[in-house]
């Protein structure tokens, strides 16, 4: 069903951050091409991502901050995946090099933090390689991916705090971990330094 509009605000569903503009100008490029050529109306597309026509026009025009998780929905109504969505043409050799200015910058917030998409699994979304920055007292605070959702973490610096359900996990630099994804879950810097990580996401299809 359609999600009303006064149910489904264009702001971010992130914490305490923002999607960088350019990123979200991006796909919201891409959202809209790939929907002419589907031959697909907007308030079609609305219906089967369960979001509000208005949000849709919004982020096809990237005026809104949809969380990556509604991003997600709507590629995946489109036949593609967000990180597609950034690069959409296939690697042409068995080796891809990803230079440092083609890492994407995807969310910030005002105290500092960032994080980077660095390169993605091609043709299908089954793996992303992020880049972590927490600046002390900062968190992000995720939606519920689909069932049986994964995410991996190794800690460069500092130390990351993982929350989900009632669960509340320290890694500390050099440790790894994995987070089952498919419910609400945060990243949070507790400490005095920041912390840098290394994220894979493993959505589920």
């Amino acid at each position: 069903m359609t999600v009303g509009d006064q149910d489904e605000p264009s702001v971010s569903l992130t914490g305490e951050g923002v999607l960088d503009r350019d990123f979200l100008s991006q796909i919201g490029a891409r959202i809209r091409a790939l929907r002419t050529v589907r031959s697909l109306t907007v308030q079609q597309l609305a219906d089967r991502s369960q979001i509000s026509r208005r949000l849709l026009t919004q982020i096809e025009l990237g005026q809104a901050n949809p969380s990556l998780v509604t991003v997600t929905r709507i590629a995946r109504q489109l036949g593609t995946e967000f990180t597609e969505l950034l690069n959409h043409q296939a690697p042409e050799t068995p080796i891809e090099v990803q230079e440092a200015a083609g890492h994407v910058l995807v969310w910030s917030s005002r105290a500092g933090s960032t994080a980077h998409l660095l390169i993605a699994t091609a043709g299908s979304r089954s793996a992303d390689l992020w880049l972590w920055r927490l600046v002390p007292g900062d968190i992000y605070r995720g939606q519920a991916d689909p069932a049986r959702s994964q995410e991996l973490f190794y800690v460069l610096a500092g130390s990351l705090t993982l929350a989900a359900d009632d669960h509340h996990v320290v890694v500390p630099a050099g440790a790894s971990s994995r987070l089952r994804s498919d419910r609400l879950y945060s990243y949070n810097n507790t400490g005095d330094d920041t912390v840098e990580f290394l994220r894979v996401v493993a959505l589920a299809p």
